[in-house]
């Protein structure tokens, strides 16, 4: 086998990038991204895109994607490479030497289905054999008009909070007994004080208007906090979250509710959301709004 060259994308080396042919069953490829486009958006860069080549050809490849006004990548949520170049994959992740999470996208009850739950399970193979770990599996959720959209409840008042103070005071209760991965371990590294404030940098990341966060209240009492938002691919709910005395109560559907109708009502034509396969509450709230599960996605870190 001839020698491997691992190395950065070089500015308008894109064809080389695409020149890698592989059936995209699984990753982000596999829902149809447009990597010139986004790498013209500034979302992918050349020095966050990487190759394996022999003699010339790329056999393995990797791009980390990050908003445009991003200073690093956020995940790496492209890799691929051909029958019998693991190892090149591998090699790639090792020399890039870029710290983030690995999102792999993966398709519903993707383990069902033969051919997909081997590319998945070979790509999980890659990221564990360069030091990563599995962190957690989350579904993705996407909201149509198609699936209706239920009346509000009409139980809460929602109310726009301009100031981020109050808002970090609610992020930092809502965090105490969280389900969610990401924010139990944030609260394991640093507390609620930690949690809360990893939360509010990617509400303030989302390229959305700030006048769309919603504080609720049932009579005066605080319930939580939704966040209908946009990230660069389109409407998402940013978080949906009920403080813990208030829980019990199935709030989370009012939240979940409140944030679709206000997108919906900016023309949204479809929603996406995601929680861990673990928060079954939070699946339940979603299957119950007409949420359907649209993907799979392992985290590795």
């Amino acid at each position: 086998m001839t020698d491997l060259v691992v190395r950065p994308l070089v500015a308008g080396e894109e064809e080389l990038f695409l020149s890698l042919v592989e059936p995209a069953l699984v990753g982000i490829q596999s829902t149809g991204r447009d990597y010139r486009e986004l790498i013209a958006l500034g979302q992918y860069r050349p020095e966050w895109t990487w190759l394996a080549l022999r003699d010339g050809r790329v056999v393995a490849r990797a791009a980390w994607w990050g908003g445009p006004d991003d200073d690093k990548p956020l995940a790496l949520d492209w890799l691929d490479f051909l029958d019998g170049e693991a190892g090149a994959a591998v090699e790639i992740l090792r020399t890039a030497g870029i710290d983030t999470e690995y999102c792999l996208v993966l398709p519903p009850r993707w383990r069902d289905d033969p051919a997909a739950r081997k590319a998945g399970e070979a790509r999980i193979e890659v990221a564990e054999r360069a030091g990563m770990r599995r962190f957690v599996e989350r579904l993705r959720y996407t909201w149509t008009p198609a699936a209706g959209l239920p009346d509000r409840p009409g139980r809460l008042r929602f109310a726009p909070e301009p100031d981020d103070d109050k808002v970090f005071d609610v992020l930092r209760r809502i965090a105490h007994g969280s389900l969610d991965a990401h924010e139990k371990r944030a609260m394991a590294q640093g507390g609620a004080e930690a949690a809360a404030r990893d939360e509010l940098e990617f509400l303030r990341w989302m390229p959305s208007p700030r006048e769309w966060w919603r504080l609720a209240y049932a009579d005066n009492t605080l319930v939580g906090l939704t966040v209908p938002g946009r990230n660069y691919a389109g409407a998402t709910i940013g978080i949906v979250g009920v403080v813990p005395e208030q829980r019990g109560h199935s709030y989370a559907y009012d939240l979940l509710l409140e944030a679709t109708h206000l997108l919906v009502a900016e023309d949204a034509e479809q929603v996406t959301a995601e929680t861990d396969t673990t928060n079954t509450p939070m699946a339940a709230t979603f299957a119950r709004a007409g949420y359907p599960i649209t993907q799979e996605r392992v985290y590795l870190k």
